[in-house]
């Protein structure tokens, strides 16, 4: 009775990260149309977050001297760089091509584990790949030779990039040895990523009145700071709490399903509210991509090795992680 309540309270959870996750974007790019630089919209997000997340970060100190290499990195990767590549993105091409850009991550891993650990990797996680490449080749329409921005998809291989290291970094930092909080390294992560993010941004010299303006959301006006709160609050503190707790209470496979739905949530979200249409080989190309990651997450051999392979659980457990609290963001 109890299990059945834990496993339906955490699929609520996982929905509503991916949900909040999915929304980022759709409220990011308002913002950027109207003046902000996709830099400054990402420190705005990154710092609110980091300002909100200070008392879980002081109560998880001891993590500055424990894994002051593991906090640096995870801030550097999987908060500035996600993002400041995403936001980048979604300036140049749409939304849900972005976000599904994002999901060749899972076949980057792959291809670290495969060529750079030298692990073996499953069939089953190689046909993950295969799916996902084939998948992004229709939802960029390479037939069309390359009919989007070729920057805008080079900025969004590159938060799918990043998402690798957090996936290296966080396998890290789930050592049974040495086990690490994920909720202290998120709100290190985003601390050390405000930081970043401020050298590089120069908050100083953005155009502050914009959020005091409105921004069009396909013909209909929204209060700038409204977009904002909900990146802050919504898309990036609830959502990375969320994913985390949802993570716990399911199994990794379940939370990794659940949050594949990030990128049709987003697709959707800016469907209707930014009124970036699809055609249907994209639509159908955006499916297979998530079939494809979702199967490279969810390959967990049979018997443990001593030796994970690639998809093995504590790989597919960063992935649900990573789904329902990166982006992503």
């Amino acid at each position: 009775m109890h299990a059945s309540q834990g496993r339906s309270a955490g699929l609520g959870l996982a929905l509503a990260s991916a949900f909040a996750f999915g929304g980022s974007g759709v409220a990011a790019k308002p913002l950027i149309e109207a003046g902000l630089d996709p830099l400054h919209v990402v420190w705005l997000r990154v710092a609110g977050a980091a300002l909100v997340m200070l008392p879980v970060a002081w109560r998880h100190r001891d993590l500055l001297r424990r894994k002051p290499a593991l906090l640096a990195g995870f801030g550097l990767l999987a908060v500035a760089g996600v993002q400041a590549f995403y936001f980048a993105s979604i300036s140049r091409i749409p939304v849900g091509v972005a976000l599904l850009i994002e999901y060749l991550a899972p076949a980057l891993v792959l291809g670290w584990v495969r060529f750079v650990q030298r692990r073996p990797v499953t069939r089953r996680a190689a046909l993950g790949v295969v799916l996902a490449v084939g998948g992004l080749a229709c939802v960029v329409q390479v037939w069309s030779g390359l009919t989007f921005d070729l920057l805008g998809l080079l900025l969004a291989l590159g938060a799918a990039c990043c998402q690798v290291g957090y996936f290296v970094l966080s396998d890290h930092g789930g050592d049974e040895s040495d086990p690490v909080d994920p909720l202290g390294v998120i709100a290190y992560g985003l601390l050390f990523g405000a930081l970043v993010l401020t050298v590089v941004a120069r908050p100083w010299g953005m155009d502050w009145s914009v959020l005091a303006g409105t921004a069009d959301l396909d013909g209909t006006s929204a209060p700038a700071w409204l977009l904002l709160g909900w990146i802050v609050l919504i898309a990036t503190v609830l959502a990375y709490v969320t994913g985390v707790v949802s993570v716990r209470r399911l199994s990794p496979q379940v939370a990794g399903v659940v949050a594949c739905l990030e990128a049709v949530i987003a697709t959707v979200l800016a469907w209707v509210l930014l009124g970036e249409h699809l055609a249907a080989p994209q639509i159908v190309g955006g499916a297979v991509v998530l079939v494809g990651a979702f199967i490279a997450q969810s390959s967990t051999p049979k018997v443990a090795s001593a030796e994970p392979v690639a998809g093995s659980e504590p790989l597919a457990y960063e992935g649900a992680e990573l789904s329902a609290g990166r982006t992503a963001p």
